[in-house]
């Protein structure tokens, strides 16, 4: 299962730790979902998502002050003894000491937020999304090509970096070489990013290994990048009939997800950074509803019932 640690959370959320008496370092964060508990403060549990970090909004909080302390301290007991691996407090609001308490004393570590509660849920909902999403790690290299995620596979030696280096030079930008690690996020959608150790590097057979970012600068490279192209590249086979038209769409699958994939095959002479450049217009022409094998598909039927027209005539 992945997971991510609640110091991470509260590093990227700019989050202040209320109880640093508590050890946080082995806390872990396993679902991309918020949960705002006013329903167990009030003392209901049926269907409640202990798992999940809790956020607490104005609402919440104003709920709780107006507790008898009988009450308070009956339905905090009940809430805070659940494995909850945090819980937020967002506007800048503070939890009462008797919370704050029976917190400590269970090990649920309270935290703080400037934010607004809507605005911060939204936020990290989805950072918790593409964090914790399935994740698989693939060989290729993948470029942002105008806008477009092309994500170029194929054999080792084959040129899938010279064809990516050509790129940047044109002036794309690399996400990764070599290793591509693909998320999830939803069903739509795959993001690719690089790994830590390898990221804005990238192998040259024959030279070794360069920095793309200290070559070329840092609008040459970016982090992420959704998948929304697929380009294999292939040994040319003379004996084998490739796709000329391209009026039927190929696919290929990650996770789940289907990706329009091309197979292009590899010969001496061929532009590898030319063909993605215009295998990444096209499809950005295709999702905008211009598809120029139909349209030349419908001009030969034009002519064709023209041309039957005119012999009946």
């Amino acid at each position: 299962m992945s997971s991510i640690s609640l110091s991470q959370v509260i590093e990227k959320m700019n989050c202040v730790n209320l109880t640093p008496e508590i050890d946080i370092s082995k806390i872990k964060v396993t679902q991309p979902d918020i949960n705002r508990p006013a329903l167990q403060i009030a003392g209901y549990f049926e269907h409640f998502e202990a798992t999940r970090l809790q956020v607490i909004g104005f609402v919440e909080h104003s709920y709780m002050n107006s507790l008898d302390r009988k009450v308070q301290l009956e339905n905090y007991e009940a809430f805070l003894s659940n494995p909850i691996p945090g819980i937020i407090f967002c506007r800048e609001l503070q939890p009462d000491d008797l919370f704050r308490e029976i917190a400590v004393r269970h090990g649920v570590p309270l935290l703080m937020n400037k934010k607004a509660t809507s605005a911060f849920t939204a936020e990290i909902i989805r950072w918790l999304n593409v964090q914790l999403a399935p994740c698989i790690s693939v060989h290729g290299v993948l470029v942002d090509v105008y806008g477009e995620g092309v994500l170029i596979t194929g054999e080792s030696g084959i040129g899938k970096s010279e064809a990516a280096l050509e790129l940047i030079k044109r002036g794309h930008r690399l996400v990764t070489d070599d290793v591509v690690e693909l998320r999830k996020v939803s069903d739509d959608t795959l993001v690719g990013s690089a790994p830590d150790v390898t990221k804005h590097f990238i192998e040259l057979r024959g030279i070794g290994i360069i920095d793309v970012k200290a070559l070329f600068g840092a609008s040459s490279v970016r982090d992420t990048q959704s998948i929304d192209l697929v380009i294999k590249l292939e040994e040319w086979d003379k004996d084998k009939e490739y796709d000329r038209l391209g009026l039927e769409e190929e696919y290929t699958e990650y996770l789940g997800n289907k990706i329009v994939c091309h197979n292009i095959p590899i010969r001496p002479g061929r532009n590898l950074a030319v063909i993605c450049e215009s295998a990444a217009v096209n499809h950005r022409q295709k999702k905008m509803g211009y598809n120029a094998a139909q349209e030349l598909y419908h001009r030969v039927q034009q002519s064709l019932a023209k041309r039957r027209e005119e012999d009946e005539e």
